[in-house]
């Protein structure tokens, strides 16, 4: 049994966790938010999904001094990243340039 089928998961939120789980600004309690899966489980999930080297980097780069995974050791100075060219969402209807 994967470890999909174990956390009852869809391929779209599978995948959605990875992303999150690699992005160094999204912390592991912005997924608990959202997934209900501890840090423990996330790591698991990397784990099985990344290749050794790739996981052992990740996790090197996830507990370094300057992550920014936790929100208790993030830096103030860090906020949310928005693209200058993401649009604006209004009434449900993506606002135009």
């Amino acid at each position: 049994m994967s470890l999909q089928e174990v956390y009852k998961l869809t391929d779209r939120e599978f995948d959605r966790i990875i992303e999150m789980a690699w992005e160094d600004r999204t912390p592991f309690e912005a997924i608990y938010i959202q997934f209900e899966l501890p840090e423990k489980d996330v790591v698991k999930i990397m784990r099985s999904y990344l290749k050794e080297s790739s996981f052992k980097r990740w996790r090197k780069r996830v507990h370094s001094g300057v992550s920014s995974k936790h929100l208790k050791k993030r830096s103030v100075e860090i906020k949310r990243f928005k693209c200058s060219r993401q649009r604006s969402i209004a009434n449900n209807k993506i606002s135009k340039r």
